[in-house]
């Protein structure tokens, strides 16, 4: 077979290049430029004043630990790790840690139940409902300045309120200013008070999207109000919970205003006399305006931001079970459901 190729012709017109994209307009690439960047220029004073307020005081915060650093004077000389030594060596410091967590266990326990149960009362469709909501959050909005005062005032050792309460039924003055566990428990008081209506809302808020199918077809299944509650409450509103619970923790930590102004008058604000109620956080500002000491200051404020790390990596490792299902409603509850959909 043979093949016969043809010369073309000189008249014929040249093939034309294959044609490129289409040339955009300066108003396409804008509009493109918009769609790609918007999101990040809507996002950025986010980020902006998370590393203005965030992340340079925490960088800066790691530089002063490692310096000898006077309120006064200013820098001085390259310590390294010096600072966290001393701190960790320190028993005041371990005293503060004590006196933290005792507090924060005395107020975050009751301060979760009562949560819990007032969240529980104000789901029960009660009349005026704006109006409780609004009581229980009005002690969120006084100062905590005016907080600490008032109940200063009522666990006076001389003529507080407290104390003449106690007379009544026969017991005697009590030094709520003087004694560990009594102070302790007198500041976690003011925190309870304060916080107990503003954690009830967040677990209203939770409750009330439960729905409301569920609680039904338990009733329907002999299911009593505490055993609803247990059963099908609780389990839905497990993650809101536990926010509760981490948040109620780190605040619990950072606990600053109701220690230091607890006894200002006798104490001068550094957490008692024998710093029977001392925080980390007051510890810290003891550190570097009374002794005028910003370096150790610094590293306790490190430390303390390592430990509340600690609680939200546990925070990480809690919320990554109740994602597979954990937080769901029981398998009896589904069950339930289940029947009353049938029906």
């Amino acid at each position: 077979m043979t093949t016969t190729l043809r010369t073309p012709r000189a008249d014929a017109a040249p093939t034309p290049p294959p044609a490129g994209p289409p040339r955009l307009t300066a108003k396409q690439r804008l509009s493109r430029f918009d769609l790609k960047a918007s999101p990040y220029f809507y996002t950025s004073p986010f980020f902006i004043l998370f590393a203005v307020t965030g992340l340079f005081p925490l960088a800066y915060t790691l530089v002063v630990s490692m310096h000898e650093w006077d309120l006064l004077k200013g820098q001085g000389p390259f310590v390294g790790l010096d600072n966290f030594v001393e701190i960790l060596g320190d028993s005041m410091f371990w005293n503060s840690i004590f006196n933290t967590v005792s507090i924060f266990l005395l107020s975050a326990i009751p301060q979760l139940i009562v949560a819990i149960v007032v969240a529980y009362l104000l789901d029960q469709g009660l009349r005026a409902p704006t109006f409780w909501r609004m009581g229980v959050l009005l002690p969120f909005v006084v100062t905590p300045v005016a907080v600490a005062i008032i109940f200063s005032s009522i666990f006076n050792e001389a003529d507080g309120l407290a104390n003449n309460l106690l007379n009544l039924i026969g017991i005697q003055d009590q030094a709520w200013k003087h004694d560990t566990f009594l102070s302790h428990f007198a500041i976690a008081t003011m925190v309870n008070f304060r916080w107990t209506g503003y954690n009830a809302l967040i677990l209203l808020a939770a409750m009330q999207s439960v729905p409301r199918d569920l609680y039904e077809s338990a009733a329907i299944d002999g299911a009593g109000s505490i055993r609803r509650f247990f059963s099908i409450t609780i389990p839905s509103i497990r993650p809101t919970l536990i926010f509760v619970i981490i948040t109620s923790t780190i605040g619990g930590l950072q606990i600053f205003a109701e220690p230091r102004l607890f006894d200002v008058s006798n104490a001068g604000g550094i957490g008692g006399s024998d710093r029977q109620f001392q925080t980390t956080v007051l510890f810290m500002w003891e550190l570097a305006f009374f002794r005028r000491d910003f370096g150790e200051a610094a590293a306790v404020a490190w430390l303390l931001f390592l430990l509340i790390i600690g609680f939200g990596l546990v925070n990480f490792l809690i919320s990554r079970r109740i994602a597979t299902g954990e937080g769901r409603p029981n398998r009896r509850t589904r069950r339930a459901l289940a029947r009353g959909e049938n029906r």
